[in-house]
């Protein structure tokens, strides 16, 4: 799966944005930098794109939502939040997060004026940045069951109370904050127990300056454990970028979804595709090219083979199942003892010793062959056909004329019966 680039944006217009790449685990890939959005663009490539904004301008909440058929949430939730919003509702932009499955639960929702979106969205843009995901950087704070967690960061201080949402205070008001995640003393002494744990992930500067109000109220907490960050909350943050789909709210909905997820990320795989639909084109053509060479290949076997079985086999004209009646023939010629090869090897033994003899016409017919031999005598026949009887072969000399000094002889031999 693909890397996330993770671009945080500063509190302030003045200030560098930081940026990072994680993989789809969360891992760190490369380390933050920071710099202009210009040059976090520059590490996009064809990485997805979260953004994360300041918490302090989003607000978290949660609202009861009875969803009736056919009737969407985005429409609902401003008119159920009105009357708790000191600002115009067409002025705020509502987006609305994944409703858990048990039962009762409450909509998560985030509340952001659409002037700060439109700011955001349109440096992003001036950039060249499309981010597939917009979140307030408040909702990638870790949970941790069991335990709160609390993020120092300059001079805003995030608080999760365990199994609830995140709230987000000016560091100044650290410790109201840290009170409304831990039990009261009544409520603890009521229950028999101390309170839960308490993460705090802080900068050295923030812990210097926040400390004695964290130990001030140490015994609500079973437990204080601190992590220093040396360089920032964001490889922190980043490491839920991944899978926070499932539970943070996107900003991107309404009027600011992408109009096109297809359209943010072509630019990146034109070049592959067109690459690809290249290869597709010269493997047709490739293919289309040896198809045409293998049917003229295969024109040219079928003329050859036509032109030997004419040749091999006069007076046949059908050349239909060529290659089975040419074996058929062959085999007549060759089978057996009573084939021509038989037949010719046994009259090349019965000559053997004669003299003057001469082959003149040779026709093999029904496993018989028909000779017409020249010799000095007639005797000289006579003694070529014993010797092919002797062979065991059926030997007549059928007829003979004296040829000046010579004799002619017709001499038929077949098998024996």
């Amino acid at each position: 799966m693909a890397d996330w680039l993770v671009i945080r944006l500063p509190r302030t217009p003045d200030a560098p944005v930081s940026w990072l790449v994680a993989d789809s685990m969360g891992r760190i890939v490369l380390p933050q930098q920071k710099g202009s959005l210009l040059q976090a663009a520059g590490a996009a490539g064809a990485r997805r794109l979260c953004v994360l904004v300041p918490a302090g301008d989003v607000v978290l909440t949660n609202v009861d939502v009875p969803i009736k058929s056919g009737v969407k949430a985005q429409q609902v939730v401003p008119f159920a939040l009105e009357e708790h919003l000191a600002e115009d509702i067409d002025s705020v932009h509502f987006a609305v997060g994944r409703r858990p499955g048990s039962e009762g639960a409450r909509t998560p929702v985030a509340i952001v004026s659409r002037a700060l979106m439109d700011q955001w969205l349109a440096q992003l843009r001036d950039a060249g940045i499309v981010p597939e995901a917009l979140y307030a950087e408040s909702e990638l704070v870790p949970a941790n069951p069991g335990q709160s967690v609390a993020l120092l960061d300059e001079e805003c201080a995030i608080v999760r109370p365990t199994g609830g949402a995140p709230l987000t205070l000016p560091i100044e008001a650290l410790g109201e904050a840290l009170a409304l995640t831990s039990p009261s003393a009544e409520q603890m002494v009521a229950a028999d127990h101390t309170g839960s744990g308490l993460v705090l992930y802080t900068g050295a500067a923030e812990w210097h300056r926040c400390s004695h109000e964290v130990e001030a109220i140490r015994d609500r907490f079973d437990g204080i454990k601190v992590q220093l960050l040396t360089d920032g909350p964001l490889a922190l943050l980043a490491q839920r970028v991944p899978t926070a789909s499932a539970s943070a709210v996107n900003l991107l909905q309404g009027p600011y979804a992408p109009a096109n997820s297809f359209a943010g990320t072509w630019q990146e795989w034109r070049i592959a595709a067109i690459l690809l639909v290249s290869l597709i084109v010269l493997h047709a053509a490739g293919s289309a090219a040896e198809l045409l060479t293998l049917k003229r290949s295969e024109r040219a076997v079928d003329i050859a083979m036509a032109q030997t079985f004419r040749a091999a086999m006069p007076g046949e004209r059908s050349i239909i199942d060529a290659r089975r009646r040419m074996e058929q023939r062959l085999a007549s010629v060759r089978g057996g003892g009573s084939g021509l090869l038989a037949a010719l090897d046994a009259l090349s033994q019965a000559r053997a010793g004669t003299q003057g003899t001469a082959l003149r016409a040779l026709n093999f017919r029904e496993s018989g062959l028909d000779l017409t031999i020249t010799a000095p005598s007639v005797e000289v026949l006579d003694h070529i056909s014993r010797n092919l009887r002797a062979a065991g072969w059926q030997a007549d000399l059928t007829s003979g004329t004296a040829a000046g000094s010579r004799y002619e002889g017709r001499i038929q031999i077949k098998p024996k019966v």
